[in-house]
């Protein structure tokens, strides 16, 4: 056996010992994770959130859920230290302080949304795995709910944030939207965003594109519903699709890093705009470089996205896997090199996960 196939012996037993300490938190944080996202999804935390220290039965009762199931998922809360348990009366409750990161009142600080996503991404480990060892990607249709979890997360962290911290921060952008001025958004998913725009906006009309069929009907379906006149959806690929007139707007939200050519589409996105038109690109605030990141808070997490999705959805066209941590730099050349003369990038204290960039030619 050569030198390099023998394993090596550990010598640092207090090392050891540490690291062991840390993967048996790594273990209970990510089976705590799966049981956060089925407490939101299930609306537990809510519904909790509104009640007096409860019995398993009373809160299966005040959420309609099944009480066997209930006092399970309260066993792993409790032990988590996510919610207080009485042994005396057996009663629970979640504390206000934990609830403010776990429900829905919370908006882009509900903890629980994100947490979500990490059983869509589990569901294609298998073909993760194979994409390891035989390269290529996993397309989105194989994602499942994927597109209604980053709707929520993506809603409640842009959604009125965009109008009341960001937009009013414009107020040139803010004139024009009001005077009447045309907007495309790459990437729409399921329209909430450009629906609370168009509803804001009258004035202005909108449009919205989108790979994924599903979303963009639930979207057309959702402005139909509401009246909404000024705003369409469209399932198009952006580089394909023949638009017939430019705009004073383009915007996309979390959305350059998923493409199979993100380069290209942001020199069509360049073609698309008037010559006074901005672009408005949302996308992950890290840095290019992997020392640089070592410890950004939400590091793991961005890395574990690009692989289980980001990445891997971008190969699966055949394209250049750019991936979730693109980071800042890349982002300023990638738009420099589309045309863009004048990028400023902002952030806000609403959103500590992503960098907006306007971006002007």
């Amino acid at each position: 056996m050569c030198n390099s196939c023998i394993p090596r012996i550990p010598s640092d037993v207090g090392r050891m010992e540490a690291f062991a300490g840390q993967m048996m938190s790594v273990i209970n944080n990510a089976a705590l994770g799966n049981m956060i996202s089925i407490g939101h999804r299930t609306r537990l935390f809510d519904v909790m959130d509104t009640l007096e220290p409860a019995t398993s039965n009373e809160i299966a009762e005040s959420s309609g859920l099944n009480e066997r199931y209930v006092r399970e998922w309260l066993g792993a809360m409790v032990c988590g230290k996510i919610v207080e348990f009485n042994a005396a009366n057996q009663t629970y409750v979640l504390p206000a302080e934990n609830a403010f990161f776990l429900t829905r009142k919370s908006n882009e600080k509900n903890m629980a949304a994100i947490a979500s996503i990490l059983p869509v991404w589990s569901g294609v480990e298998d073909k993760i795995v194979d994409c390891f060892e035989n390269g290529g990607g996993v397309p989105y249709s194989e994602y499942g709910r994927f597109y209604q979890v980053m709707g929520e997360i993506s809603n409640a962290n842009v959604g009125q944030n965009l109008i009341e911290n960001i937009l009013s921060q414009k107020p040139e952008l803010l004139e024009a939207l009001n005077n009447g001025i045309d907007v495309l958004d790459i990437g729409c998913g399921d329209g909430k965003i450009l629906m609370a725009l168009a509803k804001e906006f009258p004035n202005s009309a909108f449009i919205g594109v989108d790979l994924c069929s599903e979303p963009i009907r639930a979207a057309q379906n959702a402005a139909d519903m509401a009246g909404l006149e000024n705003v369409q959806f469209i399932e198009a690929d952006v580089l394909e699709f023949g638009f017939d007139k430019q705009f004073d707007l383009i915007t996309t939200f979390d959305v350059i890093h998923d493409l199979a050519f993100p380069g290209k589409v942001l020199e069509k996105i360049n073609s698309l705009l008037n010559d006074n038109g901005q672009y408005l690109m949302m996308d992950i605030n890290a840095s290019s470089k992997l020392e640089n990141n070592e410890e950004h808070p939400l590091a793991p997490f961005l890395y574990t996205a690009s692989t289980l999705h980001c990445m891997s959805v971008s190969l699966a066209q055949g394209g250049m896997g750019l991936g979730t941590v693109w980071g800042v730099e890349m982002a300023q050349e990638m738009l420099k090199d589309a045309g863009f003369d004048v990028v400023e990038i902002e952030n806000y204290e609403h959103d500590m996960m992503n960098n907006y960039y306007f971006c002007s030619k």
